[in-house]
């Protein structure tokens, strides 16, 4: 290795935890460059290379050049770049979209996060209190449980109180001090004065018990705010939190730990570690400071960590499977003109037209995996910063739906899109998402869900009812006659209430129809034309010969001949296999897959059916490990994260 480079790599990268390295290949004439990389959370980082220049042509570094260097040493390509003349440096950042020069190189642990480090000032500081509130979440939860009991039911009582303080103090934090004002015993008092950690620490017990009950009264008083409740498709007002629910926590020591908890977050630092300053003085730290995504990651891994599994399909889904499924999806929409272009599209009333579902939302954590890099994306779009605006604040209110059938998972998830200023999401509490008439066929560009799957223990009466609603596209005869069991696919129907013998003839089912495949036929049906579905799903629906015949419903049957599938509702894009420990936090060890489909699109003259469309290559590959293993009910990360190999392979069309 060229000695310079060495060197450059020693005294810059490697302090930074960059612990591997490898010399890469340029073809630019006495220009030595390497490409290093560090590890987190057991995965391999973003690469960053490393370039020696001769001195005369180290000032013509400009941004794009750097940028156009790196493209020669292959893929993957590096996010971030050190160029030396052997006695000056400088630092880019290689965003393709706008390679720019910056002041200094990250650590490795923040390097897949430079673009963040660059345009949000507080990003490094957002990341350090991530892991102060994670632990404070962790260690309430056991205080409460365990040495400082209170008025509450169980472990999942407790999620729920610290959701409520949450709110209470990002509600102070937001807004203007005459919507904080509430009735007290004939007093006007204000959010602000009455929660405050002394409160509860001073005075009598007496006193601490009053001042219970104003946070109880402040609660009640402010939960219906009107920022915070969405309306449906009737009209039908849906708060965070209803009339019924109250803050249940009694004991003025709990009320004291969780505000300074949530208050007491250090003064306010830039990416440096400098501290911010106004009028000369440092600034506290607030969570109205933090990232959203930040304080909403803390928040879901408390809540996949703490809460214990109640009702049938409560799963929290991890967030390295998230993750992938929302980069996965993500990086085909940007390299898709037409996909792309309906990220920006308004519909007749004025609304966005790009609508994103979870059918069975849980906590919401699909949606909030999903809005820190969509915004990135729409930030590169041709939008001025005005139109830009107003379209995310009008995404947030009307782009994104969830349902589910928990009072209890309704109400984390849209204080969980509130954190991310999505404060009127649109997510209900419903009985059964796969036949409800909230949603509506042909409604949706994208659906990431991770849905209940098994035979259904209902009566043998309800789930038959169900799938008789599953046969639109099947077409009977008269009773009196042999049935033709023909299935003829349309954009809007429905057809795994049936399935076919061995003749192909479809016939009616009443009962064992795994809720899996009745969730892959009701979100294709919701999605719109060409809209997209990834939808963690059990191994069984996709290798089993008992449910070949949903794989052909998908793709279609192969023609021998010309090898081509035809006649199905989708394009098989990708399939990857999970570790059978991925859901062992939430108590199952269920091997699963991410599937990922795209629905075909319509006829033009008929927008009933399907137009056929060509069934190419799909990706497929294993990851045995997500980061992390699971001991003592907690997420240890001493495991390498094999999605993050498999999505750069995904991008790069391996």
């Amino acid at each position: 290795m060229n000695e310079q480079l060495e060197a450059l790599y020693k005294e810059t990268c490697k302090p930074l935890g960059y612990k591997e390295l490898e010399v890469g290949q340029v073809g630019q004439e006495n220009t030595q460059a390497a490409v290093c990389w560090g590890t987190k959370d057991g995965a391999p980082t973003q690469r960053v290379m490393l370039a020696v220049v001769p001195e005369a042509y180290f000032d013509d570094q400009a941004a794009d050049k750097v940028l156009t260097l790196s493209y020669e040493l292959g893929q993957p390509e590096p996010v971030a770049a050190v160029v030396s003349d052997g006695k000056e440096t400088r630092y880019f950042e290689l965003n393709p979209a706008a390679p720019y020069e910056l002041d200094q190189l990250p650590e490795a642990s923040l390097i897949n996060d430079i673009f963040r480090l660059r345009v949000e000032q507080t990003f490094k500081w957002s990341q350090k209190v991530y892991h102060k509130l994670q632990k404070g979440f962790d260690d309430f939860h056991e205080q409460v449980y365990s040495s400082v009991r209170d008025t509450v039911d169980g472990k999942n009582d407790i999620i729920d109180e610290t959701a409520k303080f949450i709110f209470l103090e990002l509600f102070r934090l937001r807004h203007p001090e005459a919507e904080k004002t509430f009735e007290y015993k004939n007093q006007t008092l204000t959010l602000d004065e009455v929660f405050k950690p002394e409160r509860f620490e001073q005075g009598s017990k007496e006193d601490k018990k009053e001042s219970v009950d104003q946070v109880r009264t402040a609660f009640d008083a402010l939960k219906g705010h009107k920022d915070y409740v969405t309306t449906d498709e009737e009209g039908q007002p849906y708060p965070i939190f209803t009339e019924q629910d109250h803050l249940k926590l009694s004991n003025p020591q709990n009320y004291a730990t969780l505000i300074h908890l949530l208050q007491d977050l250090g003064n306010l630092e830039d990416n440096n570690g400098q501290p911010i300053r106004e009028n000369g003085n440092p600034v506290k730290g607030t969570l109205a400071h933090m990232s959203g995504d930040v304080l909403g990651r803390s928040f879901d891994v408390f809540l996949r960590h703490k809460f214990q599994k109640e009702g049938i399909g409560i799963y929290l889904t991890p967030y390295p499977v998230k993750r992938a499924m929302v980069d996965m999806v993500l990086h085909d929409i940007a390299n898709d003109l037409e996909s792309f272009g309906r990220l920006i599209e308004r519909d007749a009333d004025g609304k966005p037209a790009f609508k994103v579902c979870d059918p069975t939302g849980g906590s919401g954590g699909f949606l909030v995996t999903l809005l820190p890099p969509l915004r990135l994306l729409l930030e590169n779009s041709n939008l001025s910063d005005k139109e830009f605006e107003q379209l995310w604040t009008d995404m947030l209110e009307h782009s994104f739906y969830a349902a589910d059938s928990s009072p209890r998972m309704v109400r984390l998830a849209r204080l969980n899109m509130a954190l991310q200023g999505a404060n009127r999401a649109n997510i209900y509490n419903i009985g059964d998402s796969l036949t409800t008439d909230l949603f509506q066929p042909n409604s949706f560009d994208l659906i990431l869900t991770n849905p209940p799957f098994g035979t259904p223990k209902s009566a043998k009466e309800e789930e038959a009812a169900r799938l008789a609603k599953f046969r639109t596209d099947i077409e009977f005869e008269d009773e009196k006659k042999q049935p033709k069991g023909i299935l003829k696919p349309t954009t809007s129907g429905l057809a795994m209430g049936a399935t076919p013998d061995k003749k192909g003839v479809w016939k009616p089912k009443d009962k064992g129809v795994d809720l899996s495949v009745l969730f892959v036929d009701r979100c294709l049906q919701l999605l719109k034309p060409g809209g997209r579905l990834l939808m963690v799903v059990p191994d069984s629906i996709l290798c089993n010969a008992n449910t070949r015949y949903l794989r052909e419903y998908l793709m279609g049957k192969k023609d021998e001949k010309t090898n081509q599938f035809n006649g199905g509702k989708a394009i098989v894009k990708a399939v990857v296999s999970l570790p059978s420990d991925a859901f062992k936090l939430a108590g199952t060890g269920a091997k699963t897959s991410i599937l990922y489909v795209q629905k075909r699109k319509s006829k033009k003259d008929d927008e009933t059916q399907f137009v056929a469309e060509t069934q190419g290559s799909v990706f497929m590959a294993v990851a045995d490990a997500l980061g992390y293993s699971v001991k003592q009910n907690q997420e240890v990360p001493d495991q390498p994260n094999d999605l993050v190999p498999i999505m750069g392979a995904y991008r790069r069309g391996e």
